[in-house]
């Protein structure tokens, strides 16, 4: 009898856990960087000023979902506040943080994990799912087989050190370490103050999330494409500890965007950020843009696509073959081989724009 009410009181806490998960309906958005204004990765932040406080995240989104029974019901700035924002640039699959914080005890004196920590998990492409390896659903799997196989490979989590003093700025949990190191993440940080003194701290920082990043290495790496008005699956945890002595692995708070701990292993329980299009301030009112493919060289098949922004109501294709076009998205058959310069211009209420592209369209 008393293992049957222990069963049912377990269902019950694990229905209510979902429950409240299921009714956690935020979402987030992700600033998009101008091409003209992308953040030097310096720690100054200074960049980050055209960024509004619409898309800053600060500690009362955020549940303090620790395993002890010293939970902190509301966050005391006094002990910890922070502040975290996220961007992205257009036509590069990149995600910009930066994280500001103030600290009463900074605790990054050890050459282990035992470090404060700006933990991030991001699932590009939203798949979903477990995806570290004590969570691989085939149970009969060795650990290490899954950790090599499974753990971080369509979702990633980095344990970001905060501040990295003597180690490296981050570890990647999971077999793919490659993956915060250039060119697929950078990080630098501004700070004054020693182990165990206060203070406030400053981290910025890119990684490039992907749809499958393994441990043979970055060769059969496939990077999540970032699109304008997608949603990606991020979240994240800081990790605030408040005595270099404790080694017990407890900490002072394990501070949580999403409602669900173990958001740390499991994509389901990432929350969805927008890719937001260019702040009107930053958009031109009219402005041209287009891409190509060839679709079959030997036919000498060119698809024209436009790109252009802004409200336009006419389009004219210039191919460099002595051919026009005043549909939007024209596909042109030359005749000869060669190298074209290719023009459009746009018209529309608040003006014109033209963009010419020299010798990018070569044909054989």
């Amino acid at each position: 009898m008393f293992i049957r009410l222990l069963a049912f009181l377990f269902f019950l806490v694990a229905i209510s856990a979902h429950d409240v998960y299921a009714q956690d309906t935020r979402s987030f958005k992700i600033f998009q960087f101008p091409p003209d204004k992308i953040p030097v990765i310096d720690g100054k932040g200074l960049d980050w000023e055209i960024v509004g406080d619409e898309y800053s995240i600060g500690m009362d989104n955020l549940f303090d979902d620790r395993i002890d029974s010293n939970r902190h019901l509301k966050s005391n700035p006094g002990n910890l506040d922070v502040k975290v924002k996220v961007a992205w640039v257009k036509e590069m699959n990149r995600l910009y943080f930066l994280y500001e914080a103030y600290d009463d005890y900074w605790d990054f004196s050890l050459t282990d994990l035992h470090n404060d920590i700006f933990e991030i998990v991001v699932d590009g492409d939203q798949s979903g799912g477990p995806f570290i390896g004590p969570f691989h659903p085939n149970k009969s799997l060795g650990l290490m087989d899954a950790y090599f196989s499974f753990h971080g490979v369509h979702a990633q989590n980095y344990h970001i050190f905060t501040p990295a003093v003597g180690k490296d700025w981050a570890m990647v949990w999971g077999s793919q370490p490659w993956i915060k190191d250039l060119p697929y993440a950078n990080a630098a940080y501004d700070f004054n103050f020693n182990p165990g003194e206060s203070g406030k701290l400053t981290l910025e920082c890119w990684i490039t999330p992907f749809d499958y990043a393994g441990a043979e290495g970055p060769s059969r790496a496939v990077e999540t494409v970032l699109t304008e008005n997608n949603n990606i699956g991020l979240s994240w945890a800081i990790i605030d500890y408040d005595d270099v002595n404790k080694r017990d692995g407890l900490n002072n708070g394990f501070w949580n965007l999403s409602k669900e701990r173990t958001m740390y292993g499991n994509a389901n329980y990432l929350l969805p950020f927008k890719l937001m299009p260019l702040e009107p301030e930053f958009l031109k009112p009219i402005d041209a843009k287009w891409s190509f493919s060839v679709t079959d060289m030997n036919r000498r098949l060119v698809a024209f696509t436009d790109k252009s922004t802004g409200i336009i109501t006419s389009w004219k294709w210039d191919f460099g073959d002595g051919e026009m076009s005043t549909e939007q998205h024209p596909v042109h058959k030359y005749t000869k081989a060669g190298q074209y310069v290719v023009t459009l211009w746009i018209e529309g209420p608040k003006g014109n724009s033209r963009i010419s592209k020299v010798w990018d369209v070569t044909l054989k």
